[in-house]
């Protein structure tokens, strides 16, 4: 299921290199099921400290394996909107959006 227009792509370090600009992006696990959906002011400074600190030893987002990110402006909205597509074609929310879950119950 990928979910934005951007391609998916495998993470890597060159994950940290991205433009640093506002956006939203989504990790996947090795089955391609989104896992997290983020919102963010800077995607390179994001990327680089997931990457540099194995994701906050955040155990769900370790399972990481494919990300996809778009540059935009209403990120929490749009951050917001995914999650609910998530939710509505598979039943359930992205695994580690467990602090979103309440906020969009």
């Amino acid at each position: 299921m990928e979910l934005l227009e951007d391609k998916m792509r495998v993470w890597l370090e060159s994950a940290k290199f991205v433009k640093p600009i506002s956006g939203i992006y989504v990790l996947y696990n090795r089955k391609k099921e989104p896992i997290f959906v983020g919102q963010t002011d800077n995607l390179e400074k994001t990327f680089t400290e997931l990457f540099d600190t194995d994701f906050n030893e955040n155990e769900c987002m370790k399972k990481t394996a494919f990300y996809q990110r778009v540059f935009t402006d209403n990120q929490k909205e749009k951050q917001l909107q995914l999650i609910e597509k998530i939710k509505n074609e598979t039943g359930k929310y992205p695994a580690c959006n467990s602090e979103i879950k309440v906020q969009t119950q």
